[in-house]
């Protein structure tokens, strides 16, 4: 058997790609970390090839590499199974979208506040990601914005979320002027979001590249900072809108019919969830599905939607 120590070394390694800040993470010395490498190629042939600033893995580094996650994930399953008739203790690791992932994150903290022998590892990624860590066994519960058709993934329904265009509170918008006079706010989502909602908005406008672009940015919990401080609106998932703490500086225009899409929670469909997971999608179902607050402005946002914005 390999040492684990060693693997844990070079799997670091791996991801960091870096002997330094492998060793920081590991609490270990640098030549500790060359030395399990050396055993390694000793046993198994050069594994790495290095470089200046960088390294990159021979192809027998990439199949320890494999190796390396298959041991973890049968590790996590060990755990798992362990622990699987304890509701309230273990480990709940979840993958989600960002926008959602801003609403269901302060559920989770106060599930583990209240279980403190619960840990909630939360991820915020892009559909493609989140189908990847629930296959690979890094996340039992993943939510997506496509449904999958892979057979090794069940897939329910989880929530609906419009989209929204969210305006510095002091402003409105009933033509498509108003929006250049405002400005656009962009994100790496936004585009693809703004010609959803305003093509049915405002029919036959130019596009949202024709408006000026007041500033951008990838941190879903920073765009609606943008917009709070009066520098442009943007288009946005209902979730991280109501996510925002500043609801008294923006305001949500009503643009008729929702423009949404389905989140579909996934999970292994060959076994079970476990005994705390079926306790965590029960209460974010619970929370979820609660009346949602009033929009800023007096609009009811309507209630049966939702869109997603990954990491």
């Amino acid at each position: 058997m390999v040492n684990p120590q060693w693997l844990k070394s070079f799997a670091t390694l791996a991801e960091l790609g870096n002997f330094t800040r492998t060793a920081d993470r590991l609490g270990l010395t640098q030549a500790a970390v060359s030395q399990h490498v050396k055993h390694l190629e000793a046993e198994f042939g050069p594994l790495l090839v290095r470089r200046p600033r960088a390294i990159e893995l021979t192809p027998a580094g990439q199949a320890l590499l494999t190796y390396c996650r298959e041991v973890e994930c049968a590790a996590r399953h060990l755990r798992s199974r362990l622990d699987d008739a304890d509701d309230d203790c273990g480990e709940i690791t979840l993958i989600t979208p960002g926008s959602i992932g801003l609403y269901l994150c302060p559920i989770l903290l106060d599930m583990q506040k209240a279980n403190p022998t619960m840990v909630v590892q939360h991820r915020f990624a892009p559909d493609r990601e989140v189908l990847e860590g629930v296959l690979q066994n890094r996340f039992e519960l993943g939510l997506v914005t496509l449904r999958p058709d892979d057979p090794r993934l069940a897939a329910t329904p989880f929530t609906q979320e419009p989209l929204e265009l969210v305006v510095p509170a002091g402003e409105d918008v009933h033509k498509w002027e108003d929006l250049k006079r405002i400005g656009y706010i962009d994100h790496p989502d936004g585009e693809a979001m703004s010609t959803r909602l305003l093509s049915r908005r405002f029919p036959g406008n130019p596009g949202v590249q024709s408006l000026p672009c007041k500033g951008c940015t990838n941190q879903i919990g920073l765009i609606l900072e943008y917009v709070a401080r009066g520098l442009g609106f943007t288009i946005i998932p209902q979730y991280a809108r109501q996510a925002f703490a500043s609801q008294a500086a923006i305001r949500v225009v009503d643009c008729g019919p929702p423009v949404v899409d389905t989140l579909w929670l996934i999970h292994r469909a060959e076994w079970p969830l476990s005994a705390r997971a079926q306790r965590a999608v029960a209460l974010l179902r619970e929370r979820v599905d609660a009346p949602r607050p009033r929009a800023f402005g007096g609009e009811r946002v309507r209630q049966r939607t939702g869109a997603s914005v990954g990491a």
